[in-house]
């Protein structure tokens, strides 16, 4: 049977290249002869079918977007889809437009969603797309290398004073349970230590490898710390009152996730949303895309969330090694 109709939406935190991805697959769906629906606020505009949050999307619809940062279809966090109650209003919701599958951009729970959809007779895809790079089947989600950009471009901006007063600068990048954006920035920017979650750490250590540094003349310093670690204002503290050394710290927080993408970003978002397109065409469903050796290949979604991401020790030790 020939797909006519289907739908995208982001849930979850927003990402840079959401809307790439969200033109990519509302300008394949057309080209498909498919009639595409943009679902506003993720999976809280399916449960709930506000006025507009369902509307039918065109290739105007999706012009002038690839190169912005956010998602034009907004998104949000839906606790009565959890429930028996909210996943047979979103179903219902799907049949009053007649949307025979669905393209959910988001993370893990996310993918959650679209696996208790499919089950329930809607077919959908998930697109991988998160700044922490956490989503297990994948090893690479879109909005990673921008929030990297960003976060490396502001820690170079706070090396300067850093290196004006002499102090060393507490960074604490995001990732709540992930450390793969403080490992890959704190190596780019040259960090002294990047403190995640993943490899066990010990200030006395980090302490003893700055007063080493100091010992060769190395006058200011750059930590960086995972926000799953936290607690920088008291690493601060407990630096500045063993070296003696003026510390501060920064909490970059959610200007992480803004900005235009960079072109990683945009190149991988739109060719997940021509796949997505693709694999609804087929009439397939329970499905996420992940980048694999460069390729982006599938996986069956209850498969996919039972992966895990191995953390890069290699890269760490290479970090440690060369930040003396």
């Amino acid at each position: 049977m020939k797909v006519k109709k289907i739908a995208v939406l982001t849930s979850g935190g927003d990402a840079p290249g959401m809307n790439a991805a969200i033109r990519a697959v509302v300008r394949t769906a057309v080209g498909m002869k498919m009639k595409v629906y943009g679902v506003k606020r993720g999976y809280n505009g399916l449960v709930n079918d506000y006025k507009g949050d369902v509307s039918l999307m065109d290739l105007r619809s999706v012009s002038d977007i690839i190169h912005r940062g956010g998602t034009v279809l907004y998104t949000a966090r839906c606790l009565e889809f959890k429930t028996d109650e909210g996943m047979q209003k979103a179903v219902a919701t799907c049949k009053k437009y007649g949307i025979e599958g669905i393209v959910v951009i988001g993370g893990d729970g996310s993918y959650r969603g679209a696996m208790d959809l499919s089950k329930l007779g809607i077919p959908c895809i998930g697109i991988p797309g998160t700044i922490d790079n956490d989503i297990g089947c994948s090893e690479y989600t879109i909005g990673f290398d921008t929030a990297m950009n960003t976060a490396v471009e502001m820690v170079d901006k706070l090396r300067d004073t850093a290196q004006s007063h002499e102090r060393c600068t507490i960074v604490e990048v995001m990732g709540r349970h992930a450390g793969h954006l403080a490992l890959q920035v704190g190596l780019a920017v040259g960090a002294t230590a990047m403190l995640i979650e993943e490899v066990p750490f010990n200030m006395s250590e980090v302490i003893e490898t700055m007063k080493r540094s100091q010992s060769s003349d190395k006058k200011h310093f750059i930590i960086v710390v995972s926000e799953g670690v936290g607690r920088v204002a008291e690493i601060a503290a407990e630096i500045e009152a063993a070296t003696g050394i003026e510390s501060r710290y920064t909490v970059l927080g959610h200007v992480q996730r803004g900005g235009s993408p960079t072109l990683r970003d945009r190149l991988i978002a739109s060719r997940m949303g021509y796949r997505a397109v693709q694999l609804l065409s087929q009439g397939l469903g329970n499905r996420v895309l992940a980048v694999k050796d460069d390729q982006i290949v599938d996986y069956d979604i209850f498969t996919a969330l039972q992966m895990t991401k191995e953390f890069d020790t290699e890269l760490y030790k290479i970090a440690a090694e060369i930040s003396i």
